[in-house]
């Protein structure tokens, strides 16, 4: 294995005491060193990436460096000090170990001690792989890339060997974690809950959309917090009351004991079911969606003319006004669309609390 060790160690004065540097920025210090490290690599025919490659043998001797000061820490005393001499604990050598990194497999020499006490933070006890690379399987999973597909993306282009087990045990600490979060508990009332749905691809044996609900409460503080995210199922067409009354029922066993309105889209069985779990709290029909469904019924060319004329109908300070804005509305546009008139005459006692 070729040695990427400059000849000599460079110090720059100003960078010890950090007046001139910011932190993440490269001097020109920095630069020439590195330019000089790729150029050996170069020189001497090493790789930049995968095992024995520049970047493995940098991270090798940057962790092992970390670790001696952790050890320094722990200890209370440098490497060789005479401090150390029968004054109880002390170092005992090291202990080879082959960790996963992003640039790959890196063999290191973690440092130990005489009561064996010392707990590397960097590279934990019995911890095989640095954060980043569970970060990686992560993001791979999201995606949808099974286990296998994961673990040859990492054989592959990293030439590290990680088994199926070992990245479903990765996945598992985010599942755990998500469930910690869905359990968590929360405020006690809220002014508002905002529920919809967002389609996403989820691998169920197969590839397929579904809807994920999602629970956004406004605190009373004035802050946005998701209570929740609850999966559907696409292919029943929609959810029922027996479904959003254990939703609600969870989310009230988590410590909401009222919400004063739960603002939702024609969610079937919902407003049943938040009658059901809070008895006083209102319902209201989303405006945004009332409008979204609105142009669906009206020509591209008419757009425009129907966001006006709609706009003073939810924008009206009392509902008696609203009403009278909803028959201009009507008069005007009721022959041409119906099916717009309609829509606004069956949601209108859900989303007139809007204009109150």
């Amino acid at each position: 294995m070729m040695d990427v060790t400059p000849d000599s160690p460079v110090v720059d004065d100003e960078l010890v005491d950090g007046s001139s540097v910011r932190a993440g920025q490269l001097d020109a210090v920095d630069e020439q060193l590195i330019a000089r490290l790729a150029g050996r690599a170069r020189e001497g025919g090493l790789a930049l990436a995968g095992e024995g490659g520049l970047l493995a043998q940098l991270t090798k001797r940057l962790v092992e460096s970390a670790l001696e000061g952790e050890i320094t820490d722990h200890l209370g005393y440098d490497r060789h000090d005479a401090a150390g001499r029968d004054g109880g604990n002390s170092r005992n050598g090291h202990r080879s170990k082959t960790v996963l990194t992003e640039v790959g497999p890196v063999e290191i020499d973690v440092p130990r001690d005489r009561d064996a006490t010392f707990e590397p933070r960097i590279v934990g006890k019995r911890k095989r792989r640095l954060s980043g690379v569970d970060e990686l399987v992560i993001s791979l999973s999201a995606k949808g890339l099974t286990t296998g597909e994961v673990a040859a993306h990492l054989a592959e282009v990293y030439g590290a060997e990680v088994s199926r087990q070992t990245i479903s045990t990765i996945t598992d600490k985010v599942i755990e974690g998500m469930a910690e979060w869905q359990n968590r508990p929360l405020d006690p009332v809220y002014p508002v809950i905002f529920i919809d749905a967002i389609n996403v691809k989820i691998r169920d044996g197969k590839v397929a959309n579904r809807p994920i609900y999602v629970a956004l409460a406004v605190t009373a503080d004035g802050h946005r917090d998701i209570l929740g995210l609850w999966a559907g199922d696409a292919s029943s067409g929609g959810e029922g009351a027996k479904y959003w009354l254990h939703v609600l029922t969870e989310i009230k066993n988590r410590g909401v004991n009222d919400v004063l309105m739960v603002v939702c889209d024609g969610l079937t069985g919902l407003p049943d079911a938040v009658t059901t779990t809070w008895p006083a709290t209102i319902t209201q029909t989303c405006v945004v969606h009332l409008l979204r469904n609105s142009f669906r019924y009206a020509g591209r060319q008419h757009f425009d003319q129907i966001a006006k004329a709609l706009r003073p109908i939810y924008t009206a300070p009392t509902e008696a006004a609203a009403m009278e804005r909803f028959l201009e509305f009507a008069e005007a546009w009721g022959a041409r669309y119906p099916a717009i008139v309609r829509l606004w005459e069956n949601a209108w006692a859900a989303c007139s609390v809007a204009a109150v």
